[in-house]
């Protein structure tokens, strides 16, 4: 198996039996979370957008180390550290949130694709079980997890990490400290379902859910890498980390091996050396007992064998709230009305302000 290396770009091939890699990122292309900075609106470079986040400078809210990953992952070089701390406000909002959204062109929102990534908290700085944590979710979220008390659910704390579609508990498990849980969510965008994958530590992804059926919406730059906090009156702030390792996206066969594809050169982040990892043809997986109320859907799909990854220098981007001489309006997916909001509350033309819950209505 051999990678090329493309003029410095991400860019590269892996020939294995996997899918195709549409967007990674996994970090390897990074040297510290400095370099999310050199994106903007008018310079959308990297692997991220970085907009979503507080007004203290970066390494408030994100910070990279080989500490910070999966020590099963041997696909990434280092993991990312994202943290809510008492100024991670965005946008006059009062929500806390620091999230990165994929900067790319590739399919990533067409016909079936796994979104990868796997998730740990420690006991220092945890999340909190009083608040409810919107995570690795998209704008319209109809799939996401979530942790800590739902707002609205009666008691005062939730120590569940829950996987949800359409706001509904599919699955849930403790979340215990230290242990990293890996995800692959399996969206067919074309047949509107969505399935759950998941193991910890170093096991294989297993079906954990078949794919139920739900509004796959995403226009592509939608997905958000990190967290939103709904706020919860009586509850104060306290830092909060969230640790992140092996986020990509691929097309075709599910790679179901934690170790990811490929494996990053030691000292050189945008190249990596070939590795074995372990996939399973969409087309050859069984339905498995589901937690869902609704009825599951299993679908099919061509199994790919080459990896590859993507130049991610788009100019696609999630519509930014934009200000006009009489006053301002906000993008598609973008927030519109909730408790406390201060940001636009009138939604560009063809869009109308659709409530979510008390906190959060959005631009659909």
């Amino acid at each position: 198996m051999k990678f090329q290396v493309l003029s410095g770009l991400v860019a590269q091939a892996l020939s294995v039996s996997a899918g195709t890699i549409l967007w990674d990122g996994r970090f390897n292309d990074m040297t510290s979370s400095a370099d999310l900075n050199n994106w903007s609106w008018g310079n959308q470079v990297g692997p991220y957008q970085y907009y979503i986040h507080g007004s203290s400078p970066v390494s408030a809210y994100v910070n990279l180390s080989p500490n910070y990953k999966n020590p099963a992952d041997t696909g990434s070089r280092q993991g990312a550290k994202i943290t809510l701390d008492n100024t991670a406000y965005w946008n006059g909002q009062n929500m806390r949130r620091t999230e990165l959204i994929p900067q790319t062109s590739a399919a990533i929102n067409q016909g079936k694709v796994y979104y990868h990534f796997s998730l740990m908290r420690k006991d220092i700085n945890a999340p909190a079980t009083t608040r409810e944590h919107q995570i690795a979710f998209f704008e319209s979220h109809f799939t996401e997890l979530k942790s800590g008390w739902l707002s609205g659910a009666p008691g005062i704390s939730d120590t569940l990490l829950r996987w949800c579609v359409g706001g509904q508990t599919q699955w849930s498990v403790e979340w215990a400290a230290d242990v990293w849980h890996n995800v692959a969510y399996e969206i067919d965008f074309a047949a509107g379902t969505v399935g759950f994958w998941h193991s910890t530590g170093s096991d294989p992804l297993a079906r954990k859910v078949a794919p139920v059926k739900t509004s796959t919406s995403s226009n592509g730059a939608d997905w958000h890498v990190g967290v939103l906090e709904l706020p919860r009156s009586g509850y104060p702030d306290t830092n909060e980390d969230f640790y992140w390792s092996g986020v990509y996206i691929e097309s075709g066969s599910l790679t179901t091996s934690v170790a990811g594809p490929g494996q990053p050169i030691p000292g050189d982040g945008g190249s990596s050396s070939s590795s074995s990892s372990s996939v399973v043809s969409s087309s050859s997986s069984t339905r498995i007992s589901s937690t869902s109320t609704q009825a599951p859907v299993v679908t099919s799909t061509t199994l790919v064998t080459s990896t590859t990854r993507v130049s991610s220098t788009s100019t696609s981007s999630a519509a930014p709230v934009q200000t006009t001489p009489s006053g301002c309006t906000a993008g598609q997916y973008a927030q519109c009305d909730g408790i406390g909001f201060s940001g636009c509350k009138t939604c560009a033309a063809p869009y109308t302000c659709k409530y979510g819950n008390d906190w959060y209505s959005q631009c659909l």
